[in-house]
């Protein structure tokens, strides 16, 4: 297998486009007072598949980080600074548009001091712009080192300040308050229902997602390396995601495996499991050439943040106008149930937003944001 900067890779794409996919699902559930355990995020602690999408969303971005930088010969200069930067601020901008559209659909144009300033998207901008710099900066041989140096570093820092916790006195609320405002930032919901400023995309815990792409970046490292020799990547990924995922798992026991924090365990773990994936997809589709099964989640992966904004959009504008609780209340519930209902619904909004997005597949458009 051959493998350029300039060449899709297949299974990374497909890999793309089930987490994009996937993510679409678990954000637009028909009624979220009947979604199915599975498909929920973990309240705090643990994990559940609903909390893989999105890290192995990030993880791939860092794989193709490596790709992406390799054109400038992984040198600071102007021209690779220059991408960098623009890339990150339009990323966080289309993220604050996001918040701005919802909050003028659903409150007009008052409170603006209502408004959350991070997001997804922003967390991807941040997470993308400190990876790429960092990726362009530091020697390569020790890409594992940084990342470790920065998971170790930020789970010290959680447990010194007793912040592993849901509360407001946490440094990782405490520094959001003090830059953003507890106004712009989104309201969690405590054990007893009290309902408080923490922002599960937060500045702090924007740390961890560093150390997230730049695990990616080392996979991404791997894939190039070993491009000639299919069975010794799919070996070393295999070996790879075993151990972070391992790893993770034992760890938790000192610093527990959390989303909303983006704890070092968290990563650790979710790496490993997208690099399991990744290994399998190589196989499935490299090894056993069965690839009629792709078109589906490949026409997501080529174009995956255009389509997520589009489904974000849309989301918000559905449940504005009401289109989407009517649909859902008089065709899909009474036809599969409630919590059923809920889940068709979700699954028809995939598909949904698959087709403008196959259009541009079959079109050759890639949609860069």
């Amino acid at each position: 297998m051959t493998v350029k900067a300039s060449e899709r890779l297949l299974a990374l794409d497909v890999m793309r486009g089930i987490t994009i996919s996937g993510m679409i699902m678990v954000n637009n559930p028909g009624d979220w007072g009947h979604v199915y355990a599975p498909l929920r995020h973990a309240a705090w602690n643990g994990l559940t598949p609903t909390d893989l999408v999105f890290p192995f969303f990030m993880f791939i971005m860092g794989v193709s980080m490596y790709f992406s930088l390799s054109k400038y010969g992984f040198r600071l200069s102007r021209e690779s600074v220059l991408k960098i930067l623009r890339r990150t601020v339009v990323i966080f901008l289309v993220g604050l548009g996001l918040n701005l559209f919802s909050h003028i659909l659903n409150h007009g144009f008052a409170d603006w001091e209502r408004v959350r300033i991070l997001g997804v998207m922003q967390r991807l901008a941040l997470a993308y712009g400190a990876g790429s710099l960092l990726g362009l900066v530091i020697n390569h041989k020790y890409l594992l080192h940084t990342a470790a140096a920065i998971l170790l570093g930020y789970a010290i820092l959680l447990i010194s300040t007793d912040s592993l916790g849901l509360n407001e006195e946490s440094l990782v609320a405490t520094v959001d308050r003090a830059v953003l405002g507890a106004s712009h930032m989104y309201r969690d919901t405590m054990a007893d229902g009290t309902r408080i400023p923490f922002d599960p995309e937060g500045l702090l815990s924007t740390l961890g997602s560093v150390g997230h792409v730049l695990l990616g970046f080392y996979v991404g490292k791997m894939i190039q390396r070993e491009k000639r020799d299919l069975p010794s990547l799919l070996l070393h990924l295999f070996l790879f995601g075993t151990i972070l995922t391992f790893a993770g798992l034992l760890l938790q026991y000192g610093c527990p495996i959390n989303k909303k924090i983006w704890s070092a365990t968290f990563v650790l773990t979710t790496c490993g499991f997208a690099s399991l994936l990744l290994a399998l997809l190589l196989w499935v589709i490299d090894v056993k050439r069965r690839r009629r099964w792709t078109l589906f989640f490949e026409s997501f992966g080529v174009n995956p943040l255009y389509l997520y904004v589009q489904a974000d959009l849309l989301g918000v504008l559905f449940g504005a106008i009401g289109l989407s609780s009517f649909l859902v209340e008089q065709v899909f519930q009474p036809a599969f149930g409630l919590y059923g209902g809920s889940l068709a619904w979700a699954l028809f909004y995939v598909v949904a937003n698959w087709v403008p997005g196959y259009f541009l597949y079959k079109k050759k458009v890639y949609i860069k944001i």
